[in-house]
């Protein structure tokens, strides 16, 4: 499977970037900036419809949340959570719970209340929550898999992101109490940017 980890001469790196693996049936879109707010809701339109277009048995979002915004109860335990439409529910049944996976907890819509409306918040999520309600509304088969973390390098969080999923999906083979080796996209050799040119000293 080509992970793209050496940058090939010439090849162009963007902000969206698709990845696949004929023999693992599997496709991977990696999207590294965020989704400008007046255009996310057709976005995700979009995306659902691309989706639903390429009849995909499923499909796994990995995203992430702040981690200074959550609420009591998300202060306890792994900062892993996940959620899946009720069409995954008909595929997956009870199989997350039984990994002892955490759903993600909904929050009072009026902090304080205890009688108040429950919602689903992910604060930092961008587009993951556009994402989830349009699956849940066109029937498509979506699990969301996130994690809560703060702004900085968050390669460490993207690592412990896929570990969590490959649990279930077991991607990549690894031996038993080993971590699974992972090859990082060129694209994120410049996460932070070109680095200090040497001239400047």
């Amino acid at each position: 499977m080509n992970w793209n980890a050496d940058c090939e001469p010439g090849l162009i790196l963007i902000h969206r970037f698709m990845y696949s693996s004929p023999e693992l049936r599997l496709a991977v879109l990696q999207i590294r900036t965020p989704i400008i707010q007046t255009k996310s809701k057709k976005f995700c339109k979009l995306m659902v419809s691309w989706i639903k277009a390429s009849g995909f048995s499923r499909t796994v979002l990995l995203s992430s949340s702040h981690a200074y915004q959550r609420d009591d109860q998300q202060l306890l335990g792994t900062p892993l959570r996940y959620l899946q439409t009720p069409s995954m529910q008909k595929v997956t049944g009870d199989r997350l719970k039984e990994m002892e996976w955490r759903e993600m907890e909904t929050v009072s819509t009026f902090p304080g209340v205890t009688d108040s409306e429950q919602r689903l918040y992910i604060p930092g999520g961008g587009a993951t929550k556009g994402l989830f309600t349009d699956s849940c509304a066109e029937d498509i088969p979506l699990v969301v898999v996130l994690i809560f973390c703060s702004e900085g390098d968050n390669i460490p969080d993207a690592f412990t992101l896929l570990n969590h999923l490959n649990t279930w999906l077991h991607l990549v083979d690894a031996p038993a109490q080993m971590q699974p080796k992972w090859r990082i996209p060129a694209s994120w050799r410049l996460l932070f940017g070109s680095g200090i040119p040497p001239a400047l000293f």
